[in-house]
Protein backbone atom coordinates (compact mmCIF):
# COMPACT_ATOMS: atom_id res chain seq x y z
CA UNK A 1 0.00 0.00 0.00
CA UNK A 2 0.98 3.42 -0.74
CA UNK A 3 2.73 5.78 1.85
CA UNK A 4 0.52 8.83 2.84
CA UNK A 5 2.37 11.91 4.23
CA UNK A 6 0.29 14.63 6.14
CA UNK A 7 0.62 18.11 5.10
CA UNK A 8 2.00 18.99 8.53
CA UNK A 9 4.83 16.35 8.29
CA UNK A 10 5.69 18.06 4.77
CA UNK A 11 5.52 21.29 5.67
CA UNK A 12 7.98 20.33 8.95
CA UNK A 13 10.48 18.09 6.89
CA UNK A 14 10.77 20.28 3.71
CA UNK A 15 10.24 24.12 5.61
CA UNK A 16 7.41 24.85 4.19
CA UNK A 17 4.88 27.42 5.15
CA UNK A 18 1.33 25.61 5.66
CA UNK A 19 -2.25 27.18 4.59
CA UNK A 20 -4.09 24.49 5.83
CA UNK A 21 -5.13 21.52 7.68
CA UNK A 22 -2.12 19.85 8.57
CA UNK A 23 -3.95 16.67 9.50
CA UNK A 24 -5.17 16.29 5.57
CA UNK A 25 -2.92 13.36 3.90
CA UNK A 26 -1.53 13.04 0.57
CA UNK A 27 -0.08 9.96 -0.90
CA UNK A 28 0.95 10.82 -4.47
CA UNK A 29 1.36 14.10 -7.00
CA UNK A 30 -0.55 14.28 -9.81
CA UNK A 31 -1.15 17.76 -12.66
CA UNK A 32 -3.68 20.56 -11.58
CA UNK A 33 -5.73 19.56 -14.54
CA UNK A 34 -6.17 15.77 -13.56
CA UNK A 35 -5.26 16.22 -9.29
CA UNK A 36 -8.00 14.51 -6.93
CA UNK A 37 -8.21 13.55 -3.38
CA UNK A 38 -5.32 12.66 -1.82
CA UNK A 39 -2.94 14.34 -4.64
CA UNK A 40 0.09 16.92 -4.46
CA UNK A 41 0.69 18.82 -7.26
CA UNK A 42 2.12 22.34 -7.63
CA UNK A 43 2.46 25.63 -9.66
CA UNK A 44 5.62 26.73 -10.85
CA UNK A 45 4.60 29.06 -13.73
CA UNK A 46 2.33 31.59 -13.13
CA UNK A 47 0.42 31.33 -16.66
CA UNK A 48 -1.52 28.49 -15.24
CA UNK A 49 -3.48 29.75 -12.55
CA UNK A 50 -6.53 28.96 -14.32
CA UNK A 51 -5.90 25.12 -13.75
CA UNK A 52 -4.96 26.33 -10.45
CA UNK A 53 -8.02 28.15 -9.09
CA UNK A 54 -9.98 24.59 -10.50
CA UNK A 55 -7.86 22.31 -9.62
CA UNK A 56 -9.47 19.40 -7.33
CA UNK A 57 -5.90 18.24 -5.14
CA UNK A 58 -5.94 18.03 -1.99
CA UNK A 59 -2.85 20.20 -1.37
CA UNK A 60 -0.81 22.44 -3.84
CA UNK A 61 3.04 23.43 -3.62
CA UNK A 62 2.60 27.20 -4.72
CA UNK A 63 4.79 30.49 -4.36
CA UNK A 64 3.71 33.13 -1.88
CA UNK A 65 2.64 35.12 -4.84
CA UNK A 66 0.17 32.55 -6.40
CA UNK A 67 -1.03 31.54 -2.92
CA UNK A 68 -3.94 33.87 -3.41
CA UNK A 69 -5.36 32.19 -6.14
CA UNK A 70 -5.10 28.52 -4.40
CA UNK A 71 -8.68 26.90 -3.67
CA UNK A 72 -7.34 24.29 -1.31
CA UNK A 73 -4.50 23.72 1.11
CA UNK A 74 -1.77 25.45 -0.13
CA UNK A 75 1.99 24.60 1.10
CA UNK A 76 4.29 28.25 0.32
CA UNK A 77 8.19 27.91 -0.78
CA UNK A 78 9.85 30.40 -3.04
CA UNK A 79 11.01 27.89 -5.54
CA UNK A 80 7.69 25.03 -5.85
CA UNK A 81 9.38 23.08 -8.20
CA UNK A 82 12.39 22.38 -6.25
CA UNK A 83 10.68 21.50 -3.21
CA UNK A 84 8.04 19.41 -5.75
CA UNK A 85 10.95 17.44 -6.54
CA UNK A 86 11.96 16.68 -3.40
CA UNK A 87 8.63 15.60 -2.04
CA UNK A 88 7.88 13.63 -5.30
CA UNK A 89 10.70 11.52 -4.67
CA UNK A 90 9.77 10.91 -1.20
CA UNK A 91 6.36 9.92 -2.46
CA UNK A 92 7.39 7.85 -5.17
CA UNK A 93 10.75 6.22 -4.29
CA UNK A 94 13.29 4.29 -7.04
CA UNK A 95 12.86 0.60 -6.40
CA UNK A 96 15.60 -1.42 -4.60
CA UNK A 97 16.36 -4.50 -5.87
CA UNK A 98 17.97 -6.99 -3.83
CA UNK A 99 21.99 -7.54 -4.01
CA UNK A 100 23.21 -10.33 -5.60
CA UNK A 101 23.75 -12.10 -9.10
CA UNK A 102 21.30 -13.10 -11.73
CA UNK A 103 21.56 -16.49 -12.99
CA UNK A 104 21.65 -15.40 -16.62
CA UNK A 105 24.59 -12.52 -15.96
CA UNK A 106 28.19 -13.52 -17.27
CA UNK A 107 30.36 -11.92 -14.40
CA UNK A 108 34.09 -12.62 -14.39
CA UNK A 109 36.18 -14.02 -11.45
CA UNK A 110 38.41 -11.38 -11.47
CA UNK A 111 36.07 -8.53 -11.43
CA UNK A 112 35.31 -6.74 -7.98
CA UNK A 113 31.71 -6.69 -7.06
CA UNK A 114 30.24 -5.07 -3.85
CA UNK A 115 28.58 -7.65 -1.75
CA UNK A 116 25.53 -5.09 -1.93
CA UNK A 117 24.87 -4.56 -5.33
CA UNK A 118 22.93 -5.82 -7.94
CA UNK A 119 23.95 -7.73 -11.35
CA UNK A 120 20.23 -7.75 -13.47
CA UNK A 121 19.60 -10.59 -16.19
CA UNK A 122 22.31 -11.04 -18.89
CA UNK A 123 24.29 -8.40 -17.50
CA UNK A 124 28.15 -8.72 -18.53
CA UNK A 125 30.87 -7.82 -16.38
CA UNK A 126 34.41 -8.20 -17.54
CA UNK A 127 37.78 -8.79 -15.94
CA UNK A 128 39.37 -6.15 -13.28
CA UNK A 129 35.60 -4.09 -13.08
CA UNK A 130 35.04 -2.65 -10.30
CA UNK A 131 30.75 -2.12 -9.12
CA UNK A 132 31.03 -0.15 -5.83
CA UNK A 133 27.91 -0.94 -2.93
CA UNK A 134 24.49 -0.54 -3.77
CA UNK A 135 25.17 0.06 -7.10
CA UNK A 136 22.75 -1.40 -9.70
CA UNK A 137 23.72 -2.89 -13.12
CA UNK A 138 20.02 -3.55 -14.98
CA UNK A 139 19.44 -6.15 -17.63
CA UNK A 140 22.02 -6.15 -20.88
CA UNK A 141 24.28 -3.66 -19.37
CA UNK A 142 28.00 -4.49 -20.52
CA UNK A 143 31.08 -3.45 -17.95
CA UNK A 144 33.85 -3.91 -20.37
CA UNK A 145 37.29 -4.71 -18.72
CA UNK A 146 38.67 -2.66 -16.07
CA UNK A 147 35.34 -0.01 -16.00
CA UNK A 148 34.19 1.10 -12.90
CA UNK A 149 30.92 2.15 -11.43
CA UNK A 150 30.75 3.91 -7.89
CA UNK A 151 28.43 3.05 -4.97
CA UNK A 152 24.95 3.86 -5.37
CA UNK A 153 25.08 4.73 -9.03
CA UNK A 154 22.06 2.77 -11.29
CA UNK A 155 22.22 1.39 -14.36
CA UNK A 156 18.61 1.14 -16.01
CA UNK A 157 19.69 -1.27 -19.21
CA UNK A 158 21.66 -2.05 -21.74
CA UNK A 159 23.85 0.81 -21.15
CA UNK A 160 28.12 0.45 -22.09
CA UNK A 161 30.85 1.24 -20.36
CA UNK A 162 33.85 0.59 -22.64
CA UNK A 163 37.09 -0.47 -20.77
CA UNK A 164 38.87 1.53 -17.96
CA UNK A 165 35.92 4.13 -17.84
CA UNK A 166 35.03 5.41 -14.58
CA UNK A 167 31.46 5.95 -13.04
CA UNK A 168 31.12 7.88 -9.77
CA UNK A 169 28.74 8.02 -7.08
CA UNK A 170 24.99 8.23 -7.11
CA UNK A 171 24.87 8.42 -11.01
CA UNK A 172 21.94 7.21 -13.64
CA UNK A 173 22.57 5.88 -16.70
CA UNK A 174 19.28 5.24 -18.96
CA UNK A 175 18.65 2.18 -21.32
CA UNK A 176 21.54 2.30 -24.10
CA UNK A 177 23.97 4.90 -22.79
CA UNK A 178 27.41 4.36 -23.92
CA UNK A 179 30.06 5.62 -22.59
CA UNK A 180 33.56 5.17 -23.89
CA UNK A 181 33.29 4.42 -27.52
CA UNK A 182 35.92 6.08 -29.81
CA UNK A 183 36.24 9.26 -30.79
CA UNK A 184 36.27 10.13 -34.37
CA UNK A 185 40.20 10.38 -35.04
CA UNK A 186 40.85 9.87 -37.99
CA UNK A 187 44.16 11.26 -40.21
CA UNK A 188 43.82 11.66 -44.41
CA UNK A 189 46.42 9.80 -46.49
CA UNK A 190 46.08 10.29 -50.10
CA UNK A 191 42.60 10.47 -50.05
CA UNK A 192 41.83 8.05 -47.35
CA UNK A 193 41.73 7.46 -43.75
CA UNK A 194 43.69 6.38 -41.26
CA UNK A 195 42.18 5.90 -38.01
CA UNK A 196 43.90 7.26 -34.88
CA UNK A 197 43.92 5.12 -31.88
CA UNK A 198 41.97 6.28 -28.70
CA UNK A 199 44.12 5.76 -25.62
CA UNK A 200 42.45 7.84 -23.47
CA UNK A 201 39.26 7.38 -21.54
CA UNK A 202 36.36 9.12 -19.69
CA UNK A 203 35.98 9.84 -16.26
CA UNK A 204 32.31 10.55 -15.34
CA UNK A 205 32.46 12.61 -11.68
CA UNK A 206 29.47 12.35 -8.59
CA UNK A 207 25.73 12.62 -9.35
CA UNK A 208 25.47 12.66 -12.91
CA UNK A 209 22.54 11.55 -14.89
CA UNK A 210 23.43 10.52 -18.38
CA UNK A 211 19.84 10.37 -20.62
CA UNK A 212 18.93 7.69 -23.18
CA UNK A 213 21.15 6.80 -26.22
CA UNK A 214 23.56 9.42 -25.36
CA UNK A 215 26.91 8.63 -26.31
CA UNK A 216 30.50 9.87 -24.54
CA UNK A 217 33.18 8.49 -26.30
CA UNK A 218 36.66 8.32 -25.27
CA UNK A 219 39.51 10.67 -24.70
CA UNK A 220 42.26 10.83 -27.72
CA UNK A 221 45.01 10.83 -25.40
CA UNK A 222 43.59 12.52 -22.35
CA UNK A 223 40.19 11.70 -20.98
CA UNK A 224 36.99 13.08 -21.93
CA UNK A 225 35.65 14.29 -18.15
CA UNK A 226 31.92 14.69 -17.22
CA UNK A 227 32.35 17.22 -13.42
CA UNK A 228 29.98 16.20 -11.01
CA UNK A 229 25.95 17.04 -10.80
CA UNK A 230 26.06 17.31 -14.71
CA UNK A 231 22.33 16.66 -16.32
CA UNK A 232 23.02 14.73 -19.93
CA UNK A 233 19.54 14.58 -21.74
CA UNK A 234 18.63 11.42 -23.94
CA UNK A 235 20.35 10.91 -27.84
CA UNK A 236 23.62 14.25 -26.96
CA UNK A 237 26.86 13.13 -28.80
CA UNK A 238 29.98 14.12 -26.91
CA UNK A 239 33.04 14.41 -28.34
CA UNK A 240 36.66 12.82 -27.47
CA UNK A 241 38.45 15.19 -24.79
CA UNK A 242 35.02 17.12 -24.30
CA UNK A 243 35.26 18.85 -20.63
CA UNK A 244 31.89 19.36 -19.42
CA UNK A 245 31.81 21.64 -16.18
CA UNK A 246 29.71 20.51 -12.66
CA UNK A 247 26.38 20.96 -12.48
CA UNK A 248 25.78 21.97 -16.20
CA UNK A 249 22.43 20.67 -17.91
CA UNK A 250 22.03 19.98 -21.53
CA UNK A 251 19.02 19.44 -23.58
CA UNK A 252 18.35 16.73 -26.19
CA UNK A 253 19.78 16.08 -29.75
CA UNK A 254 22.60 18.67 -28.82
CA UNK A 255 26.07 17.78 -30.30
CA UNK A 256 29.77 18.94 -28.95
CA UNK A 257 32.86 18.74 -31.20
CA UNK A 258 36.07 17.25 -30.04
CA UNK A 259 37.88 18.80 -27.68
CA UNK A 260 35.30 21.43 -26.34
CA UNK A 261 35.50 22.86 -22.68
CA UNK A 262 31.95 24.17 -21.22
CA UNK A 263 32.06 25.77 -18.19
CA UNK A 264 30.22 25.17 -15.23
CA UNK A 265 26.55 25.72 -14.03
CA UNK A 266 26.06 26.23 -18.28
CA UNK A 267 22.49 25.67 -19.68
CA UNK A 268 22.46 24.08 -23.37
CA UNK A 269 19.21 23.93 -25.12
CA UNK A 270 18.03 21.35 -27.31
CA UNK A 271 19.84 20.67 -30.99
CA UNK A 272 22.28 23.22 -30.05
CA UNK A 273 25.89 22.43 -32.03
CA UNK A 274 29.51 23.03 -30.50
CA UNK A 275 32.12 23.03 -33.30
CA UNK A 276 35.49 21.37 -31.86
CA UNK A 277 38.45 23.53 -29.56
CA UNK A 278 36.02 25.82 -28.54
CA UNK A 279 35.83 27.27 -24.86
CA UNK A 280 32.69 28.56 -23.12
CA UNK A 281 32.66 30.47 -19.79
CA UNK A 282 30.89 29.33 -16.51
CA UNK A 283 27.27 29.99 -16.19
CA UNK A 284 26.26 30.66 -20.17
CA UNK A 285 22.91 29.63 -21.66
CA UNK A 286 22.74 28.80 -25.17
CA UNK A 287 18.78 28.59 -26.45
CA UNK A 288 18.00 25.40 -28.15
CA UNK A 289 18.42 24.65 -31.79
CA UNK A 290 21.87 27.25 -31.81
CA UNK A 291 25.87 27.05 -33.55
CA UNK A 292 28.31 28.40 -31.44
CA UNK A 293 31.15 27.99 -33.83
CA UNK A 294 33.54 30.41 -31.75
CA UNK A 295 34.60 30.24 -27.76
CA UNK A 296 31.86 32.33 -25.40
CA UNK A 297 34.11 33.89 -22.81
CA UNK A 298 31.52 36.27 -20.49
CA UNK A 299 28.10 34.53 -19.05
CA UNK A 300 25.16 35.40 -20.15
CA UNK A 301 22.66 34.04 -22.74
CA UNK A 302 23.40 33.24 -26.45
CA UNK A 303 21.13 32.42 -29.56
CA UNK A 304 21.30 32.03 -33.17
CA UNK A 305 19.51 30.92 -35.96
CA UNK A 306 15.97 31.44 -37.54
CA UNK A 307 12.81 31.44 -35.70
CA UNK A 308 9.98 29.81 -38.12
CA UNK A 309 8.09 31.49 -40.01
CA UNK A 310 5.29 31.05 -43.05
CA UNK A 311 6.85 29.32 -45.99
CA UNK A 312 6.28 32.21 -48.62
CA UNK A 313 7.57 34.62 -46.36
CA UNK A 314 10.79 32.54 -45.59
CA UNK A 315 11.62 31.82 -49.40
CA UNK A 316 11.04 35.86 -49.50
CA UNK A 317 13.90 36.78 -46.76
CA UNK A 318 16.45 34.07 -48.72
CA UNK A 319 15.65 35.89 -51.94
CA UNK A 320 16.57 39.19 -50.13
CA UNK A 321 19.31 38.01 -48.60
CA UNK A 322 20.62 36.70 -51.66
CA UNK A 323 20.23 39.96 -53.41
CA UNK A 324 22.39 42.05 -50.78
CA UNK A 325 25.21 39.30 -51.42
CA UNK A 326 25.13 40.21 -54.85
CA UNK A 327 25.21 43.94 -54.39
CA UNK A 328 28.14 43.38 -51.93
CA UNK A 329 30.64 41.34 -54.47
Amino acid sequence: MQEEFSLGELAVRFGLTLRGEPELKVRSVATLSRAGPGNLSFLANSRYRRQLEITGATAVLVSAEDEAHCPVSALIHSNPYLVYARIAALMHPMPSPQPGKHPSAVVSSRARIAASANIGPLAVVEDDAEIGDRAIIGPGCIIQRGARVGADSVLVSRVNLYPGVTLGQRCILHAGAVVGADGFGFAQNSGTWVKVPQVGSVRVGDDVEIGANTTIDRGAIDDTVVEDGVKLDNQIQVGHNVVIGAHTAIAACTGISGSTVIGQRCMIGGMVGFAGHLTIADDVVVTGCSLVSASIKKPGSYSSGMPTVESRLWRRMVAHLRRQVKQEK
